[in-house]
């Protein structure tokens, strides 16, 4: 088991984890042809594995503080990799959006608006220079506080963002109230280890 963990980390992490998101799109995509609707089905899916990747991320440092095992540690260590895993989800769901506004014009604007493009457009922003300051040379390049506030500022950002993506969806289909679950667990574990340990979390990096 150890050694099977001590492989499943860092790149080869990150690398299986995107092989099999590309995959996964595909195979799903084809489900329906590469139609429209396909496309809609790829998009709501990497939606839902970016939700669950950014909270693997996001409550990482929490955990390992909280309740140290072999677990949150391998969480906490590959936190970078985990992260940069929601980036690529993200990119194949930003792939997916413009395929379906390119298939289906009449049915893309129906589902978006003005906010959905800015905010969603500062969420891509976040998530780029997060991605781009995740490697020691750049992250050095910024030095460690602007980079801590670089990405708590992103981190919580992105965390508001799901919350009102999925948020908005359960007055129309009350099992998206699920989705909202994770992540309210997600800040009460970061609040509780602030609480907690405020001398080292302030030392954390975000």
């Amino acid at each position: 088991m150890s050694q099977r963990q001590s492989w499943f980390e860092g790149w080869r992490l990150l690398a299986a984890l995107s092989l099999n998101l590309i995959v996964l799109s595909l195979w799903i995509g084809s489900t329906r042809q590469f139609e429209a609707e396909g496309v809609r089905m790829v998009i709501r899916f990497t939606a839902r594995s970016s939700l669950l990747l950014f909270c693997l991320a996001f409550s990482a440092a929490a955990l390992a503080q909280l309740w140290p095992n072999t677990w949150t540690r391998w969480q906490r260590r590959n936190r970078r990799y985990l992260g940069l895993s929601f980036a690529a989800s993200h990119a194949i769901h930003a792939v997916a959006i413009v395929a379906f506004a390119k298939m289906d014009p009449t049915g893309f604007a129906e589902a978006t608006s003005a906010a959905s493009y800015i905010f969603g457009g500062i969420g891509y922003a976040f998530i780029i220079a997060m991605s781009a300051t995740s490697f020691d040379r750049t992250a050095a390049l910024l030095g460690p506080h602007t980079l801590r506030a670089l990405h708590l500022t992103a981190g919580y950002y992105l965390w508001f963002q799901f919350m009102v993506s999925f948020g908005k969806r359960v007055p129309a289909m009350p099992l998206y109230a699920t989705f909202l679950i994770p992540l309210i667990a997600v800040m009460a574990l970061r609040l509780i280890a602030m609480a907690a340990h405020p001398r080292r979390w302030t030392a954390e990096a975000g």
